[in-house]
């Protein structure tokens, strides 16, 4: 089977991450057999909005509509933004023109050294965060303001239909795991939050057997560090995701151990969750974990018999890796490269 993948390396360590993920995939569709890759590398991000004036050009964007997947690095650079002094987020555009309404976040402990909880072991907190991609406090981003506004409002918009599909997927994936599903809002206090709160409700009584919880956002960050082995599936407005998804990364390493997909009906984008981090790029000691696993999410979600094997095999290759206590990149400790880290997953791939 051969699959067309669309690369977006973006700025900072961006590329240096996509470059050993392509790798290690290659590594891991020849081991798994029946299974090719044509990678085609556009341009889109702070760099691209340097050079063109448009860090997502259109005609960049149709292009991405044409691959069967898309697998991004990072994008953005702390001195380039608009006008009104916000970052460049084509990552975000690409959210929401292309529908990508589940933001999947698995969070998962490999290696007890890694984790700051004491007592926790390999495979203890093992967990999915389900961050509602396309609405939310989001919402309003584009808006504008004047310079000498006396105030400025953003919009939390939430509806029943990006509620109830993201509400039905977060019961589908718990029933593939461990069936339960923890909503996080904040439904003391906001309207929206309630409504959310309702809709969830109803979804839930599509999926009798499976357990589920509601739990305020504000609650969820003390048992996030207190009890993270209590949540299975965890699904949540775009901001409270945004900002959970990083809180549940530091619990396993940081965010060069969190990998994400973005993912809609028809198209589906993966990346790490970690940003361009350009004080570290070109030093070529950025951890490609991340990127590596968010791979491998996007082998699972092409499907394919030979995909899913190689996922597995990705996979694998990982928890070999992170076994050792001197495999560790700087991020974690260690002295590992960024490229040092893509060979010893190839070399680990069975």
């Amino acid at each position: 089977m051969k699959y067309s993948i669309a690369l977006l390396p973006g700025d900072g360590v961006g590329p240096e991450v996509v470059a050993e993920t392509v790798k290690v995939i290659d590594a891991a569709a020849e081991a798994a057999g029946d299974l090719e890759f044509a990678f085609t590398t556009l341009s889109v991000g702070a760099g691209e909005y340097l050079k063109s004036g448009d860090p997502l050009p259109p005609a960049t964007l149709e292009e991405c509509k044409q691959f069967d997947a898309i697998l991004l690095g990072a994008m953005g650079l702390p001195h380039v933004r608009w006008p009104d002094g916000t970052e460049m987020t084509p990552q975000i555009d690409l959210r929401e023109i292309l529908d990508l309404y589940l933001g999947l976040r698995p969070i998962r402990l490999y290696a007890e050294q890694d984790t700051p909880l004491k007592g926790y072991k390999a495979g203890d907190i093992d967990f999915l965060i389900i961050r509602e991609n396309t609405e939310g406090l989001f919402f309003g981003r584009k808006e504008s303001y004047q310079p000498d506004a006396s105030e400025v409002r953003d919009t939390m918009r939430i509806s029943r239909h990006s509620s109830e599909r993201l509400f039905r997927a977060a019961f589908r994936y718990a029933r593939q795991r461990r069936g339960k599903v923890t909503l996080v809002d904040k439904a003391n206090v906001l309207p929206s939050m309630a409504f959310f709160r309702r809709v969830f409700e109803e979804v839930a009584a599509e999926f009798p057997g499976t357990e589920r919880e509601a739990v305020y956002v504000d609650a969820m960050s003390l048992y996030l560090v207190q009890d993270p082995r209590r949540f299975d599936v965890v699904v949540t407005e775009n901001m409270y995701g945004d900002i959970l998804s990083d809180l549940a990364a530091g619990l396993v390493g940081g965010m060069g151990m969190a990998p994400s997909g973005d993912v809609g009906d028809k198209y589906a984008v993966f990346q790490p969750s970690h940003g361009t981090a350009p004080t570290i790029a070109g030093k070529g000691i950025a951890n490609p974990i991340a990127t590596i696993l968010s791979g491998a999410m996007m082998l699972q979600w092409l499907g394919g018999e030979a995909a899913v094997r190689a996922a597995a095999m990705i996979h694998r290759a990982v928890e070999r890796l992170l076994t050792s206590t001197s495999s560790r990149t700087v991020d974690l400790g260690g002295q590992m490269g960024t490229v040092e880290c893509g060979d010893r997953v190839i070399a680990l791939l069975a």
